[in-house]
């Protein structure tokens, strides 16, 4: 568990505007096991959450309805040095194992996991992403002092992820852009930096609206969001920058944030004790009411899939579908077309992730069972 100190007042962040974020809501205590949460996304309808420096090397699956944990999966080759943030794209998982309070690390690495590797066993093996900073000259311990902390990961893109730096000399955060593959990375900060108000521990990127989310806490702990939007190409902070704080929260150590649909979002806290005040952690959630790149909301579009398990033919019910994609549990394509109606009698038994294509551009992935 990171020791966290209440730091002194930042500069206000670049622009602050009247608040889209509503409902802001407490949904439950996080089990024990998840005292120390640090990173959040949302994938095959359960919340996948790690914890942070010290802990053990592995993701749980929350139910955010029943508050239960269902699942647990070990990175087997991996070690949780200080796991900040997770994010994903369409075939794979981030693990940044990028937190660095001392600013001494000469070993920051994101580890890369296939989703279905994750999905078909509950030890798998990562690919390593190895990474410094250009800009990084002086490797002096500072506890709590450096401005090379990072907690904050997105998948921005096809080919690359953007991580955000935890500043804690001047709440400067900095973003930096790192390719997927795996190898070995010197990374430049991008153009345009932003004065957060805070710590800055958690980020999203929603590509329904394009607009990115930051989570963190200001010098009370009082969280705040940060939405980035309007940017140019990859410059997360050239745009619009919005500070929201989300007061009604009290003192929360907020450290992740993950969105769930176009206009839903979870962030999860971490349990602090700081006397004379102390918390448990807690799931939040919280709704906005951007705009959407598709009149179509996707939350809106219902397709559907039957039988499953499945023998012979899969029927595919919805109108807005466009294609539709099998792939077996090695990520092999082993079917794509546009019929309602698919012949997998030939498949052998076994898992596999059916993608559904919409005609908003989006997708959704269903995992059948073939007997």
């Amino acid at each position: 568990m990171k020791k966290i100190i209440i730091v002194s007042a930042f500069i206000l962040g670049t622009f602050n505007a009247i608040a889209q974020i509503t409902n802001v809501e407490e949904k439950f205590d996080l089990p024990t096991i998840l005292s120390e949460s640090s990173g959040a996304i949302f994938f095959n309808d359960k919340l996948i959450i790690h914890n942070d420096s010290g802990n053990e090397n592995k993701l749980h699956e929350l139910d955010t309805i029943s508050g239960v944990v269902t699942r647990t999966v070990t990175v087997t080759n991996a070690t949780n040095i200080d796991w900040e943030d997770i994010a994903q794209d369409d075939t794979s998982i981030y693990i940044g194992d990028i937190g660095n309070n001392n600013g001494d690390r000469t070993d920051l690495k994101i580890y890369k996991i296939i989703k279905s590797d994750y999905l078909n066993s509950i030890n798998i093996t990562a690919e390593i992403i190895n990474f410094s900073y250009s800009d990084q000259i002086d490797f002096t311990a500072n506890p709590n002092n450096t401005e090379w902390d990072a907690e904050a990961l997105i998948s921005f893109d096809a080919n690359n992820l953007i991580l955000f730096t935890k500043n804690w000399v001047d709440g400067i955060t900095k973003a930096y852009s790192i390719p997927k593959n795996n190898g070995t990375y010197t990374v430049a900060s991008l153009t345009t930096t932003l004065t957060s108000g805070g710590l800055i521990t958690g980020a999203t990127y929603n590509p329904s609206t394009e607009k990115v989310y930051l989570i963190g806490y200001n010098s009370i702990l009082q969280p705040l969001v940060w939405s980035s939007e309007n940017f140019t190409n990859n410059d997360i902070f050239s745009g619009i920058n919005t500070q929201t704080l989300l007061s009604s929260l009290g003192l929360e150590q907020a450290e992740s944030i993950t969105y769930v649909g176009a206009n839903r979002y979870f962030i999860t806290s971490e349990t602090f004790n700081i006397p004379p005040f102390s918390d448990n952690g807690k799931l939040i959630s919280f709704t906005t009411n951007d705009n959407l790149l598709s009149i179509i909301d996707p939350e809106a579009i219902v397709v559907s899939l039957y039988p499953n398990p499945i023998e012979d033919v899969l029927f595919i019910v919805g109108l807005e579908f466009t294609s539709v994609e099998i792939y077996d549990a090695k990520s092999t394509l082993v079917y794509k077309g546009n019929n309602q109606k698919i012949n997998v009698s030939k498949l052998s038994k076994g898992f596999y992730l059916v993608k559904i294509n919409l005609k908003n551009h989006t997708y959704n992935i269903k995992k059948i069972i073939k007997d």
